[in-house]
């Protein structure tokens, strides 16, 4: 069984696309605090997520950086050629619901803080290239 929960907060802003069909597509970044560092200090996992149709209208409408949701979905891994010609494998969720984690007061205090502090920087090294083409049929 392929089932993945996860609450987290956006990373950035999300993308959204149509595809040549006209299907409106979704893509952000969750960013997971993990439980347990050996260091005592934070850190999180980056996750690429993807809503489709329905939920890249939802995710259009009312998502932002910053805000804490609640996704679940199935993991979903690919590849392409990059445009250096190298093979690129991806692990993506594909999104089956989100939920709101936080009152709307609450995210925009927490939007707030993650401008003020780059709280969601992504850390060097962490590649989230989110521009790739994908294969939508």
């Amino acid at each position: 069984m392929n089932v993945v929960i996860l609450i987290g907060r956006l990373v950035r802003e999300p993308e959204i696309r149509t595809t040549q069909s006209g299907a409106k597509v979704a893509r952000y970044t969750l960013a997971v605090d993990r439980r347990f560092n050996r260091d005592g200090g934070q850190t999180a996992d980056f996750i690429s997520c993807t809503a489709f149709g329905k939920g890249a209208d939802f995710t259009e409408k009312f998502l932002h950086k910053g805000m804490k949701i609640a996704i679940t979905g199935k993991i979903q891994t690919g590849s392409y050629t990059g445009k250096d010609g190298n093979k690129v494998f991806t692990v993506d969720v594909v999104v089956d619901t989100q939920e709101f984690c936080e009152s709307k007061a609450a995210a925009q205090e927490a939007q707030q803080k993650v401008e003020m502090s780059g709280f969601l920087d992504i850390p060097d090294g962490i590649d989230l290239d989110i521009s790739a083409e994908l294969p939508f049929k």
